[in-house]
């Protein structure tokens, strides 16, 4: 190996590890077997002294080498290995969709045994490149298994400057400045070439150019793929910003340090970089639009993780489905993840340790402990006694807030952003004076205040009037009157073991 070709990519590192240990027998699972030939071409050029020929072969075609010759008698399986082992040369072999003839054939499965022992330090490298996972009992000691990760920003990159290269031969304007290319690349970040590719091509036809603009029509294309792909994961296009929720000045402030932290993440140790919030209280207090505005504090893509999806068993195995969703936002980052009613997937009443909910649970404390920095965990509960104890304890979550009823300012404030948002001046509706009628309401019941009361004057054809607004506060009866057992429970619950996003004030 040459010391000095070091490694451009996350991919063609983790190859290089196993050239560099001398593995005779490589299995790549990966759908993207194109993407695999590129990466052993590179490693065969750039990561021995000299650089080495690289030969694939499939059922359809035999053993090709890289001018396009095709070896002799080498179209069935068997007859390949055997080429392979009297070889007298060293080479890179890529064996496309492998798996059935070794599923299929004995005398294969033993050939490869033979391959080992013939290829070991002879700088002779079989590399399997297949979608499908099949390793015999009697070569799971000689195959190294590795899942190819999907492309990262490096190769991302190479990505764009060669499709850009062919499109420019067409006569289509590209825009090869470094900082477009980076920022397309990290549009593109989670697909696979081919992916990538249709992607380009999606917004080559809504504009014939490839520029800055076409980042919208490449996020729009990611989105769909990946709900597509996975059934569970959302985007949510159109958070909304911080201005669009009311008080809770303790959560701003936190949300504001915290950015900083999180932009300088690539300066700092992994125990600094926030990790996450987990967002508890009362139903319709505003929790899923304080987690709406960390994406829009952050600068970042929106994700949610529908549980119900999970668990109904239309996508798969929940564990499967469940841990795949949380690889797949990994390979998204940086972004911030929304698991809503996280309580659904990780209830200490309901879940049992030998079952899949037990399993989904364990996975998720540690994923949250090791998953990549740059992906920030927001979650949210109603249920917060269901809630076990690892789940909320100190290094799971940065911080854990309780989202309560709003007080007397915040009330006031969460009407005054309703009657903007609609165009009203709070001013001119005399807000001041709904203090003292929505006391124990919630963000949810202030919102539907503004609505009904609009919606009666509309109905009578003039514009709204502070009394209207008085007026729908005797029709409402508020959530912590109809349930005021349950939210005196929730309350108490939190009171010692969250952070409130708003000082508790006197009477509240």
């Amino acid at each position: 190996m040459s010391d000095t070709a070091l490694p451009t990519s996350r991919a063609l590192g983790q190859l290089k590890e196993l050239l560099d240990a001398g593995r005779p027998l490589i299995y790549i699972r990966t759908a993207e077997e194109g993407r695999v030939e590129l990466l052993v071409a590179e490693a065969a050029a750039r990561l021995f002294r000299q650089p080495l020929p690289v030969y694939v072969w499939s059922v359809t075609e035999g053993m090709r080498g890289a001018d396009g010759s095709v070896v002799a008698g080498t179209l069935g399986a068997r007859a390949a290995l055997d080429h392979i082992v009297a070889s007298a040369h060293p080479g890179l072999f890529v064996l496309r969709d492998f798996h059935d003839p070794m599923q299929a054939s004995a005398d294969v499965r033993r050939r490869l045994r033979d391959l080992y022992t013939a290829c070991f330090d002879k700088q002779k490298f079989v590399i399997i490149a297949s979608p499908v996972a099949f390793v015999p009992d009697e070569l799971s000691r000689d195959l190294a298994l590795v899942d190819l990760p999907l492309p990262d920003l490096t190769e991302l990159r190479a990505f764009l400057v060669s499709e850009g290269e062919a499109l420019a031969a067409q006569g289509i304007t590209v825009d090869s400045d470094p900082g477009t290319i980076a920022q397309l690349s990290a549009a593109l970040q989670g697909l696979t070439f081919n992916e990538a590719r249709h992607a380009l091509r999606r917004a080559l036809a809504a504009a014939p150019r490839l520029d800055a603009t076409a980042t919208r029509y490449l996020l729009e294309e990611k989105h769909l793929l990946v709900k597509k792909k996975t059934g569970v994961i959302e985007y949510i296009a159109d958070p909304g910003g911080i201005e669009n929720v009311g008080g809770a000045p303790i959560l701003k402030k936190w949300l504001n340090e915290r950015r900083r932290l999180f932009e300088m993440r690539d300066e700092l140790s992994r125990d600094i970089v926030p990790k996450g919030v987990l967002m508890m209280g009362i139903s319709g207090c505003g929790k899923s639009l304080a987690v709406k505005a960390i994406a829009q504090c952050f600068s970042l893509p929106l994700y949610r993780i529908d549980m119900i999806e999970v668990f109904s068993g239309r996508h798969g195995n929940p564990e499967g489905v469940f841990v795949g969703a949380c690889r797949t936002m990994e390979e998204l980052a940086p972004a911030v993840l929304w698991f809503d009613e996280i309580e659904m997937g990780v209830s200490a009443q309901n879940t049992d340790s030998a079952g899949s909910q037990g399993r989904i649970f364990a996975f998720f404390l540690t994923w949250m402990q090791e998953k990549t920095r740059g992906l920030f965990v927001a979650a949210t509960a109603n249920r917060i006694d269901l809630l076990p104890a690892e789940m909320i304890r100190k290094g799971r979550f940065d911080e854990v807030f309780f989202v309560d009823l709003p007080n007397d300012d915040e009330r006031l404030d969460i009407c005054r952003i309703h009657l903007e948002k609609r165009g009203l001046d709070p001013g001119a509706m005399g807000v001041e004076r709904l203090k003292q009628f929505t006391k124990g309401w919630t963000g949810a019941e202030l919102e539907q205040l503004v609505v009904s009361a609009l919606t009666t004057a509309r109905l009578e054809n003039r514009d709204l009037t502070s009394d209207d607004l008085l007026n729908q506060t005797a029709k409402i009866v508020p959530l912590s009157k109809t349930m005021k057992e349950q939210v005196e429970h929730i309350r108490s619950w939190a009171l010692d073991r969250a952070v409130r996003t708003a000082p508790r004030t006197q009477g509240q």
